[in-house]
């Protein structure tokens, strides 16, 4: 064993072992928490939608909420939301910054 390979330094690169590793952008963005949140927004908000079309007419529910079907406007609006939210992921995707900019 060399002095390089029980330092960590790769012999074909001369990387050495976590320090001079790319970024992975990809985990980055995948993880993104507004990724996150819009998921999250789309998930309750398909299922807020699809209640609201089953029980929508129902009268013990618009009696309970004024006469409006409340599952349903809530789910169009969460899924607005999530769309917004996936929106400004995509216009505005996250800078990793470089080893020389931290």
């Amino acid at each position: 064993m060399t002095e390089n390979e029980s330092a960590g330094i790769d012999p074909t690169t001369g990387a050495k072992a976590g320090v001079d590793a790319p970024v992975s952008t990809t985990a980055t963005n995948l993880f993104d928490l507004r990724s996150v949140i819009a998921l999250l927004f789309g998930v309750y908000g398909l299922v807020l939608l699809i209640m609201g079309i089953v029980s929508g007419n129902d009268p013990e529910n618009l009696a309970k909420t004024g006469g409006t079907n409340l599952n349903l406007d809530t789910g169009i609006a969460m899924l607005v939301v999530g769309a917004l939210f996936v929106l400004w992921v995509y216009l505005r995707p996250l800078k990793v910054p470089g080893r020389d900019e931290s």
